[in-house]
């Protein structure tokens, strides 16, 4: 193994924390924004629970305009946003606010999917039974997609790992900037070899969790 890349491992392993953390800490925002804004794109959309078909014109124009541009225009675009939420726009921190945005339609529109695979069918039972829409919502759609809710937040996982990685370019860290700063600048082709096998090793990794957790609850 090449003396250099020996002494560079603990600075290979800080920017693989890096990208865990920037990863874990986006995921579970773009969570907490996504999920609901899926369920209300499902209930609102006309002849749904609470059909209402102005307001979901509104939100579903606002999801598709931010999907529609691609990450690295995005970085650019929100820095001042991210300056005013962190206070700086380098560093892993900083990365959090543009993958968050990133992230939180596509969860979104991902929920919306799984929760539009559940027959229609099911609903309309639940509703004969007297059942109420939030019990509806969380008692009869929600446990009926969960499976596949798994498989689409996997999607979208691997989705914020690969966004992750083009933070580098604007200093965010984690293995893509690593990756630019010393595999494509200083054309360390070692380096950048093993930061791309890191990325692929982390995305199979939730990948085979996500398939094994859908598995498991479809037997459930």
């Amino acid at each position: 193994m090449d003396i250099k890349l020996m002494d560079f491992w603990p600075r290979i392993l800080d920017a693989t924390l890096q990208t865990l953390q920037m990863v874990g800490f986006s995921l579970a925002f773009s969570l907490i924004l996504g999920l609901p804004l899926g369920i209300i794109l499902v209930i609102t959309r006309p002849g749904n629970l609470y059909g209402n078909k102005p307001f979901f014109n509104v939100l579903n124009g606002i999801i598709n305009f931010l999907r529609s541009i691609p990450f690295i225009i995005l970085l650019v675009a929100i820095i001042p946003f991210t300056r005013l939420l962190i206070g700086t726009t380098i560093g892993t921190a900083a990365a959090i606010v543009p993958l968050v945005v990133f992230a939180a339609p596509y969860i979104a529109r991902l929920v919306e999917s799984s929760l539009l695979e559940v027959s229609p069918g099911m609903i309309e039972a639940a509703e004969a039974m007297g059942a109420k829409p939030w019990q509806i919502i969380f008692r009869v759609m929600v446990p009926e997609a969960f499976s596949s809710l798994i498989l689409n937040i996997t999607i979208a996982t691997i989705g914020i790992v690969g966004a992750s990685a083009m933070a580098g370019f604007v200093g965010g860290g984690g293995l893509g900037d690593l990756a630019i700063a010393y595999g494509y600048q200083r054309f360390e082709t070692d380096i950048m070899i093993v930061t791309v096998l890191l990325l692929v090793l982390i995305v199979q990794l939730i990948q085979s969790l996500g398939n094994t957790l859908s598995k498991t609850s479809r037997r459930r």
